[in-house]
C-alpha cells in the first residue's frame, strides 16, 4: 500500500490480512479465530464464569466510555444488568503474533442489552492475547464504532 502522509487508515481488512506481514503460518491464526469465536460465543451464553476463562486477571477494555476492568465487567454480566444475544465476527481476522503475545483486530457485530435498552453495534475490535500455560487470554479489548459503509469502505490501520 503506498504511504499516507493523513495518517487516516487505508486499504481493506482483506488486504491488510494477506499484505505479506504475518511472520507465522495460518495455524495461529486459525487458533486464534476460534478462541474469538468460542469467546463470542461465551459471551452471548451470559455466563460471567465462562466469559472469564477468556480472559486474563488483569483484562480490561477500552471504549469510548472509558476503560473498564475485568471485575466491573463480570459483575455487570454477572447482575443480569449486562445480557448480550448476538456477538458475530464480519469479517476475516487481522493476527499478528509476536512471541507469546498476539494481536487480533475483527469487525464484530453484536446486540447488547444494558439497563432494559437495546444497543446494536458494528464495531472494530483489536484484542490483544497472551499465550499462559498453552492457551491464549485476552489481556485487552478496544472496540471502535465502525463507520457506516455509505461513509467509507471497510478500512484497517496498516
Amino acid at each position: 500500500m503506498p504511504d499516507n502522509p493523513s495518517g487516516a487508515p487505508t486499504g481493506t481488512a482483506d488486504e491488510a490480512a494477506q499484505d505479506g506481514h504475518d511472520c507465522h503460518d495460518g495455524t495461529v491464526d486459525a487458533d486464534l479465530t476460534a478462541v474469538a469465536e468460542a469467546w463470542a460465543a461465551a459471551i452471548v451464553s451470559n455466563d460471567a464464569a465462562r466469559i472469564a476463562s477468556f480472559m486474563t486477571d488483569d483484562w480490561a477494555i477500552v471504549s469510548e466510555s472509558g476503560i473498564a476492568s475485568r471485575d466491573e465487567f463480570l459483575a455487570f454480566v454477572a447482575s443480569g444488568q449486562l445480557t448480550h444475544s448476538a456477538m458475530d465476527l464480519v469479517s476475516r481476522p487481522r493476527v499478528r503474533v509476536h512471541g507469546d503475545t498476539a494481536v487480533l483486530s475483527v469487525r464484530m457485530t453484536n446486540t447488547a442489552h444494558y439497563g432494559g435498552q437495546r444497543f446494536d453495534a458494528d464495531e472494530w475490535t483489536s484484542d490483544v492475547f497472551v499465550k499462559q500455560d498453552g492457551r491464549w487470554l485476552c489481556l485487552l479489548s478496544h472496540i471502535t464504532a465502525a463507520a457506516p459503509e455509505s461513509a467509507t469502505t471497510s478500512t484497517t490501520a496498516r
